[in-house]
């Protein structure tokens, strides 16, 4: 990062179609991290596998925690992907926790040149949270009051859940570009990673003909190593083991090349999740702070 902050974010970020194959990993922040913790994550993604982005996935509601975030961030060099969590619980706290991220946006001089964008998520068009209109709107508004900013705003969902709708043109229209989950341990058709490509591309292409060539990043990603309540298959044949969690990114990995040519400007990778401390399965490390499996995907090929 720069000595000074810059004046504008012009030229700041790099062309989006260099972002393809790997770019980082969701983060969970429901354990309210302290900043040295942050700092010591985030360089390790930065410095150890190159990620460009955390992508934030639940909530720490405590006052002044995303500055610690941006703090975190411009030390270790890296971007992030907000989010404005709705949580599983359906009451509008998400509400609040809007208006706190965009006060600390406007507020802190440093966020524009570490929030790469904001999202709304995780799912709330499959939760039901609000309905494709009202999400159309809140994304609306949301690039309104963020526009002074340049801070692009999108959703992070499933294509099923776009599907359930028509396709939810209304709000596919309203975003910047896409975070899409894909998540094919959950197919009624998975088996082990290493045959899930067509599920994969099922839910891909689906996005790549409906966004008009938009962006596209896999934000919430992966395949868990092990199943409990709430992460349960829907196919009697689908396999949840660390084998399994590292033949999927292994896959993913093998298809750099298409995925750098995917129209809209490729497609970018997040893994699900940084931690088992976090999300249990899901994690590249697992609870007792080792990495599960070698994991050294291809940021660029």
């Amino acid at each position: 990062m720069p000595l000074a902050i810059p004046s504008s974010t012009s030229g700041w970020w790099c062309d989006m179609d260099t972002e393809y194959g790997f770019v980082g990993f969701s983060y969970e922040v429901t354990a309210c991290q302290s900043l040295s913790t942050l700092e010591t994550d985030f360089k390790n993604i930065r410095q150890h596998f190159d990620g460009r982005y955390i992508r934030m996935y639940g909530a720490c509601d405590n006052d002044g925690f995303y500055d610690d975030i941006i703090q975190a961030a411009w030390t270790a060099g890296i971007g992030v992907h907000a989010l404005i969590w709705f949580g599983f619980d359906g009451t509008d706290q998400w509400m609040s926790r809007r208006d706190d991220l965009f006060a600390t946006l406007q507020s802190n001089p440093k966020a524009p040149f570490i929030t790469r964008v904001v999202q709304f998520g995780s799912e709330p068009l499959y939760d039901g949270v609000l309905s494709p209109k009202e999400l159309t709107d809140q994304v609306w508004n949301a690039r309104d009051q963020l526009s002074n900013l340049g801070i692009p705003v999108t959703v992070s969902d499933m294509a099923y859940s776009y599907q359930k709708y028509g396709g939810a043109p209304e709000v596919i229209d309203a975003l910047n570009f896409l975070d899409a989950h894909m998540l094919p341990f959950f197919s009624q058709q998975a088996s082990i990673a290493n045959n899930s490509w067509p599920l994969v591309l099922d839910d891909l292409d689906w996005f790549v003909t409906n966004v008009h060539g938009k962006k596209i990043y896999l934000s919430e990603n992966g395949w868990p190593s092990t199943n409990y309540s709430g992460v349960e298959p829907n196919s009697p044949d689908a396999v949840a083991n660390v084998q399994n969690e590292h033949d999927y990114y292994t896959l993913l990995d093998s298809k750099c090349t298409y995925f750098k040519t995917v129209p809209g400007g490729g497609v970018g990778w997040f893994a699900h999740i940084y931690s088992d401390d976090m999300e249990p399965g899901y994690g590249i490390y697992g609870k007792n702070g080792k990495l599960k499996f070698p994991f050294s995907p291809k940021t660029s090929c």
